[in-house]
């Protein structure tokens, strides 16, 4: 057997590719080393606005040169970097060699002896993995999000007055609406939304060990936390001003919860839809040209929301683990952080995908409303909650003497079917007041969904 030539190994940059691709952008190696260009790019210009160690401002023109390493970041300098680390053994300092040698081109080999000054690696990786994470959750998994919130909100108000059986335990149980339950998740992920929009991104540049020691040394009459301050925060970051030499990773920790806790939420959309689709409140569209079983022609299988379920899975699972481990660092810094770290762009990658799974079987389903009817009509003896609470009411205002009204509808209903006439022959005998006694003649299984219908407006 022939050997096969180099292969990918995740499914994510094979099969699944096209679907989390732009996410690459900014958590692969090559978006980490991009960032980890600008990191020291930036603390190149920080140093000379201050004219420190002999440097001058450098120019309006001179800056855009500098800038233009990050901007103009591509393949040639990914296989550079490939080069250099194969000579360091050391991703950072590839990094500040690749940037050193671009300062000759530009005419800023007097301030080559800058580039990465005072600055231990966890000072550029700290603020470059900041910059990612926060650019990939910003600008690609939270559209996805917020793209599914959508298309949820839209099924929720064209559903909302849609009645349904509801299943507690798997059992026909009091009525409610297809809107309204899917409400429930819009309200739920909207919630979780707002928690990772405000997540904070905190970065440190405080050197080897957190004290600012080779600052210090270098100039003592410079107010350093102040200069890492604004150089943090004019990065868009927040700064932290107490660590040691890594920072310290809590908001990573946050961050990666209440994603695997989005997760979860959507994991529980994706059961549910499935339910609905395997009792077939929800119909799935065909496809054109799609197979759901090589053997079965009939079949349309619900694989989106089961793609979904397990991207969902994987991705809360090294998320999760990514929490877990990051908050540690033994005494003032270990390495185990830097190969965990490289897997941040998998958990989000598997929750992308499962976003994009969500988003499109959404799309691929559609309300069998009759049938839903029919449940309705077939399960009168749900009705037995509105008798014995009605019958209660009217014990309370003096208009009935019955004794134990939930031991009488349980006799009548419990583990039995009954159906309309049962129920108004039941009704009919009923020693309760006149205006109770009509209402519940009225009353239906479809008719009986309380306020689910104007609860959905509570989404806003």
């Amino acid at each position: 057997m022939s050997p096969l030539p180099p292969q990918v190994l995740s499914p994510l940059d094979g099969r699944y590719q096209a679907a989390v691709t732009e996410l690459g952008e900014h958590l692969s190696e090559a978006g980490l080393n991009r960032a980890r260009v600008k990191v020291e790019v930036e603390w190149l210009i920080a140093l000379t606005d201050r004219s420190l160690f002999g440097s001058s401002p450098l120019s309006v023109e001179q800056k855009n040169g500098l800038k233009a390493l990050v901007t103009d970041f591509g393949q040639a300098e990914i296989d550079e970097l490939a080069t250099l680390e194969a000579v360091t053994r050391h991703d950072v300092k590839a990094v500040e060699y690749l940037v050193r040698r671009r300062l000759v081109p530009l005419g800023l080999e007097s301030i080559s002896e800058l580039t990465h000054f005072a600055a231990t690696s966890e000072d550029i990786n700290n603020l470059a993995y900041a910059l990612t994470v926060s650019a990939a959750v910003r600008e690609v998994w939270l559209p996805k999000l917020r793209a599914l919130i959508g298309a949820l909100r839209r099924l929720a108000a064209e559903y909302r007055a849609d009645a349904m059986l509801a299943r507690t335990h798997g059992q026909p149980a009091t009525p409610t609406t297809m809107g309204k339950e899917l409400a429930v998740f819009v309200y739920r992920l909207e919630r979780i939304q707002k928690q990772i929009e405000a997540n904070e991104y905190l970065g440190k540049f405080s050197g080897a060990t957190g004290t600012f020691a080779a600052h210090v040394a270098a100039d003592p009459s410079v107010d350093w936390p102040a200069v890492s301050r604004e150089f943090v925060e004019g990065l868009g970051l927040g700064w932290n001003p107490l660590t040691t030499q890594i920072e310290s990773h809590d908001w990573q920790a946050e961050l990666y919860g209440k994603v695997s806790h989005a997760n979860r939420v959507l994991h529980n959309l994706a059961t549910d839809i499935w339910t609905y689709i395997s009792i077939g409140y929800f119909r799935q569209v065909p496809q054109a040209g799609a197979t759901g079983s090589s053997t079965m022609p009939h079949k349309i299988n619900p694989i989106r929301f089961e793609n979904a379920e397990a991207n969902l899975e994987l991705s809360s699972a090294l998320l999760d683990s990514l929490a877990a481990t990051l908050v540690t660092s033994r005494l003032q810094r270990d390495l185990t952080d830097s190969t965990t770290q490289r897997n941040i762009g998998v958990g989000f990658g598997h929750s992308l995908l499962a976003l994009d799974n969500l988003v499109r079987g959404l799309g691929e389903i559609d309300l069998d409303r009759d049938l839903l009817a029919h449940d309705l009509d077939t399960n009168w003896e749900i009705l037995g909650e509105a008798i014995q609470t009605v019958i209660r009411a009217e014990v309370s205002a003096g208009r009935s003497t019955i004794a134990d009204p939930y031991a009488l509808l349980k006799e009548l209903t419990r583990g039995k079917r009954i159906n309309r006439a049962d129920l108004v022959a039941f009704v009919q005998d009923l020693e309760i007041g006149d205006a109770a006694k009509a209402r519940l003649l009225e009353l239906t299984p479809a008719g009986y969904v309380g306020l689910a219908d104007p609860l959905v407006d509570y989404l806003g």
